[in-house]
């Protein structure tokens, strides 16, 4: 929407934002929007007040509901650019990767023939790492994964028992990433919450938010490897045990 320079009435506002003179009047009373100038007995707005009727429209859209919206605003001292940001700075995805396009016959080729293939395309959708196309193609949500499965299958694992490990990792991963956002709920948002929201409070909660995905996937990498290198020496030392054993 294109900011206004001018001064406008409110009904010239409500024509201006395609809302009702009513809602702004509402949006007034619950402190969503500034008050206007008034000049005589006239109340005038400006390109503020067309922006911030804009970002609440936004925020609605993306299921905020009129009080949240409201909290939101005092936190960041009534700025919309900073209550922008901390929106987006929630809804921005964790991962860095870019989604490819593949075929039916791509991944076919992939999974071992046309037989084997229909019934992986769909486990691998419930599973969140394909999202089927209005044309018949398929968007791979996370390409490392697909490179990951053609080693799998190079090493003689079959599509099958790799989109099981996958499933597994989902659903341990689901438990890492509770325990990330539980981590931030309880040292980040609820102190914020506890102070009463400060005024000015909001920049520093979104710069913990947006410094969190770097420092979780670092953090969840770095505890791994140690994993993997112990559960490793310890299964193939036993394995090797077993084998002298047998000797």
């Amino acid at each position: 929407m294109t900011a206004v320079t001018e001064d406008l009435t409110i009904d010239e506002l409500a024509r201006r934002t395609g809302m009702t003179v009513r809602n702004i009047r509402a949006h007034q009373s619950r402190g969503l929007l500034p008050p206007p100038q008034v000049r005589g007995r006239t109340g005038f707005y400006d390109a503020e007040h067309e922006a911030r009727i804009g970002l609440i429209r936004e925020l609605q859209a993306d299921g905020f509901k009129l009080e949240a919206i409201g909290r939101l605003l005092d936190s960041a001292g009534g700025s919309s650019d900073e209550v922008l940001r901390f929106t987006r700075a929630v809804k921005a995805p964790f991962e860095d990767e870019q989604p490819q396009i593949v075929s039916a016959a791509e991944l076919a080729e992939r999974w071992g023939g046309d037989q084997a293939a229909p019934g992986l395309i769909r486990k691998a959708e419930k599973l969140g790492i394909l999202r089927p196309l209005p044309d018949g193609n398929f968007e791979e949500l996370s390409p490392r994964l697909a490179r990951a499965s053609a080693e799998l299958a190079s090493l003689g694992i079959p599509a099958s028992a790799a989109l099981d490990v996958a499933i597994e990792l989902r659903k341990q991963s689901a438990a890492v990433a509770k325990t990330f956002v539980d981590l931030f709920i309880k040292q980040v948002w609820k102190p914020f919450e506890d102070q009463g929201r400060p005024d000015h409070g909001l920049p520093a909660v979104r710069d913990a938010l947006e410094r969190l995905r770097p420092l979780a996937s670092d953090a969840l990498l770095a505890m791994f490897q140690l994993v993997m290198t112990e559960a490793v020496e310890d299964r193939m030392g036993r394995e090797i045990e077993r084998i002298q054993r047998r000797g």
